[in-house]
């Protein structure tokens, strides 16, 4: 069963017809954007637009992460609304750089911007040409965001896009490194992942690593500029790496932004570099699950010629094991899986391949390509019951889940309501998660992340279990 909110008339109980959404199972896209432009090392990221965007975003961001979190903004108002934002823009960068010295400024643009048609990357020309004697001129680096198109998960890609885009230089001799564009995880999970390619020997470009921009230590003195973060000179070389690898099938795929040049189109990152410098681009899921793990390791294996390190052959097993110890509380449950398409899709095979039917996976995302993707990915394992809705707001989503009677639902903060109101467990992964410490230090990738998120999982079931039971007891 497919739902597509796009559509909204044709899947709201009839009679009932609106054209907004309620709530909706997504963030606005300059956010993602910010996460990303924040992996960037000497960043500052800029919005081309209101201050009340800055300050949602920076608050948000804050409240996941833990971290200070500064977001310039050109403070639009109501004139420059009218007039434009030249004025502005200039100002703004003129402060950022007085004021921070940034390496780097990311200018992400926002909905107010966008609508008026602000050309923001002439802004960017026209400010470099007035300055071009100016010593130490930051590179500065632009992404289209507007939220009224796509999602937080689409302007994350975005960015990652524009900014490989902006820098990449493919002047000089092809390396042995590779790049790995890590996708929209955690902190750990970033330092995680550059554990596993230093283990397979590999000299690796991972972007965006904000591992410690935005999970740093605690320090004696603020840093305006965090210290952290992919470094320009690694930036540029990426257009003279071996292989490039990315973690997801979907990633900004279905955003207005894709680049078409020799009837190649060049939506993400890694499908830029294939096509302008001819760097082979390889997909491969976000490694959660055995599946979908071993695809990510075998892959490293053959890149770089190593076998797999014993250390997570031993993790493998250890998981088998775990999975053999745990069947019995997961096997037959079912599961409503929602967040970041990517996400979804990584969290509907591990499920699957552990005993839990996905009976809905839903996305604030409108890729279009949730369905296949999911068809693709699970494999056999897929079942043509699974109601796949793309859009979807939590409003529409708790009207759905009442028919489906789950057992258990796997998302972010956003879905705890819903969990309360029905009285079914809640495991928090992906983004935002706001009601629980920690985020930023979670693991969810590899064998070793999949280790921590079925233990979470059985043991949040056993947890609702318990305290249901009429019956006190604690042996399982």
């Amino acid at each position: 069963m497919n739902l597509a909110e796009s559509n909204r008339t044709k899947d709201m109980p009839s009679g009932d017809n609106f054209s907004s959404s309620c709530n909706a199972c997504k963030q606005c896209t300059p956010l993602g954007a910010c996460v990303a432009f924040k992996g960037i090392e000497g960043v500052l990221p800029m919005l081309h637009g209101s201050q009340g965007c800055a300050t949602y975003i920076r608050r948000y961001l804050i409240s996941h992460f833990r971290e200070p979190m500064d977001i310039a903004s050109s403070n639009f108002s109501e004139e420059t609304t009218i007039f434009g934002g030249n004025k502005n823009f200039n100002t703004g960068i003129d402060n950022i750089i007085s004021q921070y010295h940034p390496e780097v400024i990311a200018i992400a643009s926002t909905c107010l911007s966008e609508t008026i048609g602000e050309d923001v990357q002439r802004l960017i020309n026209e400010y470099k040409s007035i300055h071009h004697n100016t010593e130490n001129l930051p590179e500065m680096i632009f992404a289209s965001t507007p939220s009224y198109q796509g999602t937080h998960y689409e302007g994350f890609h975005e960015a990652v896009y524009a900014t490989v885009k902006a820098l990449a230089d493919g002047r000089g001799t092809v390396g042995s490194h590779i790049n790995l564009f890590s996708n929209f995880i955690s902190p750990e999970d970033i330092r995680h992942l550059k554990e596993i390619v230093q283990d397979f020997h590999l000299d690796t470009m991972l972007f965006p690593d904000y591992s410690d921009t935005l999970d740093s230590t605690s320090w004696d003195i603020y840093h305006r500029i965090a210290q952290g973060g992919t470094p320009i000179a690694a930036l540029r070389n990426s257009a003279l790496a071996s292989v490039s690898i990315e973690l997801g099938y979907i990633l900004n795929s279905g955003g207005k932004n894709g680049k078409i040049k020799n009837n190649a189109i060049a939506q993400s990152a890694g499908d830029y570099l294939q096509t302008e410098f001819d760097v082979v681009c390889r997909k491969t899921g976000l490694p959660i699950g055995i599946i979908e793990s071993d695809k990510f390791f075998n892959l490293l294996a053959t890149i770089s010629g190593n076998p797999i390190p014993e250390k997570y052959q031993k993790q493998r097993g250890r998981l088998v094991d775990l999975y053999i110890d745990g069947h019995k509380y997961v096997s037959g449950k079912k599961a409503v899986i929602y967040g970041e398409e990517d996400l979804v899709v990584a969290l509907a095979a591990f499920a699957s391949e552990i005993g839990i039917k996905p009976v809905l996976c839903a996305t604030g995302g409108e890729s279009g390509k949730l369905r296949e993707t999911l068809k693709q990915t699970l494999g056999d394992l897929y079942n043509e019951d699974i109601i796949v809705a793309q859009g979807i707001s939590f409003e529409r989503m708790e009207e759905v889940m009442k028919d489906l009677h789950p057992d258990l639902m796997l998302g972010n903060s956003k879905g705890y309501y819903i969990a309360r109101k029905m009285d079914i467990p809640i495991v928090r992964v992906g983004f935002p998660i706001h009601d629980r410490i920690g985020a930023q230090h979670t693991k969810t990738l590899g064998y070793e992340g999949t280790t921590a998120l079925f233990e979470q999982i059985v043991n949040t079931l056993l947890e609702d279990k318990q305290r249901k039971s009429p019956v006190g007891y604690k042996y399982m």
